[in-house]
């Protein structure tokens, strides 16, 4: 190879060097700065989050992770663009992929959707006691996916989001007060204002029961063989079942001392007899 072949390579690859050297470099530096503006978007993303009353850290985090690999993605695609790569193509290349993998995972993905939303409207928290989709029980964790719950008789029990989202909530923690209702039934021959002043002793005794709203007493129904009082008694949520079983009892216990029958099921039979419907 003679002298001026030499210089001719030589020239052809400093013009590749200098050409592509300068994607390069310009590739590396476009890299460097989405780096930074990801995790300055991500940053961004999750302090303005923070700000958002109620917004549940696990769906912070998860959007504003979102947000960043958002960032890097159109960091990425330009980069390629630099190099002469149609990107138009790759994009709906990578849009019918994720096309085919959603619908391959339709359940998870609804699964996630549905978390987002309880992580958001917040429904109900950890620690409320709920009753949805058939299910009732003490919420322990909610994730992007699922929900971990526990049984009255602390039974760990993994419900679907979308299962919880679908169907209506009962949440009896939301609020900081509940109302009990009593049904009390007394005899056809006891005097109901003796049972009525029994029964507001008995309320009125008892500091966990609220005095506004005013407990309520009234005959409710008069039943095939009782008369049937109606209680309703406000209190703190949480010291609702503890006066449900204590007046329970109570009421019970001081009946039978005033004796105030509670009267079991009556059905009065009359027989006739044969000879009767002959006559």
């Amino acid at each position: 190879m003679d002298q001026e072949q030499i210089a001719e390579t030589l020239n052809h690859v400093m013009e590749l060097v200098t050409a592509y050297g300068l994607q390069v470099v310009g590739a590396v530096v476009l890299l460097i700065v989405g780096w930074i503006a990801a995790g300055w978007a991500h940053s961004a993303a999750s302090k303005g989050l923070g700000r958002i009353r109620g917004i549940d850290e696990t769906l912070q985090h998860f959007l504003a992770t979102l947000v960043r690999y958002l960032v890097l993605a159109v960091t990425i695609v330009m980069v390629l663009e630099r190099f002469g790569v149609q990107t138009a193509s790759l994009i709906a290349v990578l849009g019918a992929a994720g096309l085919a993998i959603g619908l391959a995972l339709q359940g998870t993905l609804s699964n996630l959707a549905a978390g987002v939303m309880l992580l958001f409207f917040r429904p109900f928290k950890i620690g409320d006691f709920v009753d949805a989709a058939g299910i009732a029980g003490t919420v322990k964790v909610i994730s992007l996916f699922t929900t971990e719950m526990a049984t009255p008789d602390n039974v760990k029990i993994i419900v679907p989001n979308k299962q919880l989202w679908d169907t209506s909530i009962k949440n009896f923690s939301a609020n900081p007060t509940r109302r009990v209702d009593f049904v009390l039934g007394i005899g056809y021959g006891d005097d109901i204002d003796k049972a009525f002043k029994v029964i507001k002793d008995i309320v009125d005794g008892d500091a966990r029961c609220h005095k506004d709203p005013e407990p309520q007493i009234v005959v409710g129904n008069l039943g095939e063989s009782s008369v049937d009082i109606i209680v309703r008694v406000w209190c703190n949520a949480d010291d609702f079942w503890g006066i449900k079983f204590d007046l329970n009892k109570a009421f019970k216990q001081r009946f039978d001392k005033e004796g105030i029958e509670i009267p079991f099921p009556q059905r009065v039979v009359h027989m006739v007899s044969e000879g009767a419907n002959d006559a």
